[in-house]
């Protein structure tokens, strides 16, 4: 954990696997139901990096293309990717929630930052109703900016006019975290929602 050295003015949440439960394998547990086959298929087809693109911005038409192209077998799972989107996050973390409402509640600032698609963020945000609670978000996809690359930190701390030193960052990714640290932020990595308010109570906020 990072050492308290400013108090904490600005708290940045991080969303999937922070505040709201994100898994791939839920719809397509369902669509290929052969475990290693379903694995073969996040591991060749519908990776973890090209999913990343869309958070950088890229179109779903473009992504699914370009897989087509390649994968042209695949055609109906790579489309069910984005359609079956929805059931790949279908809950919040109640315990993450109930700290970023009483943290709004107690007047601390509030925002967040995600690497996340543009469409599908708005529809997480039409669904669950405490991602309006903070001043504001940045998402990777509007911006075309990803984490941990320091860039994204930086429009987030422009756009909220964060001090860096006085910023905690709560990043489930430990590569996020150390990025968020690189633009000189406090920043803990989430495990749980009991270990995030330890984390909180040891830097000293009131939760």
């Amino acid at each position: 954990m990072t050492d308290v050295t400013t108090p904490i003015r600005h708290i940045v949440f991080d969303i999937g696997k922070v505040l709201i439960h994100y898994d791939p394998h839920i719809p397509f547990s369902r669509l290929i139901p052969d475990e290693a086959e379903r694995n073969a298929f996040f591991a060749t087809v519908c990776t973890h990096e090209w999913n990343l693109e869309q958070d950088r911005g890229r179109s779903w038409a473009e992504a699914e293309d370009l897989l087509i192209a390649q994968h042209p077998e695949q055609e109906a799972n790579i489309r069910a990717f984005r359609t079956h989107w929805g059931e790949m996050v279908p809950h919040a973390y109640e315990e993450s929630v109930v700290l970023l409402e009483g943290l709004v509640a107690k007047g601390y600032d509030v925002t967040m930052l995600t690497n996340f698609a543009e469409d599908t963020f708005a529809e997480a945000r039409a669904r669950f109703a405490f991602l309006n609670l903070p001043r504001g978000v940045t998402v990777s996809g509007e911006k075309r900016q990803i984490k941990p690359d320091l860039e994204i930190y930086e429009t987030h701390q422009a756009a909220f006019d964060l001090e860096p030193a006085a910023t905690l960052f709560i990043d489930d990714s430990l590569a996020n975290v150390e990025g968020a640290r690189a633009a000189g932020w406090q920043a803990v990595q989430f495990i749980d929602g009991r270990t995030l308010k330890a984390d909180l109570i040891k830097l000293g906020l009131p939760v």
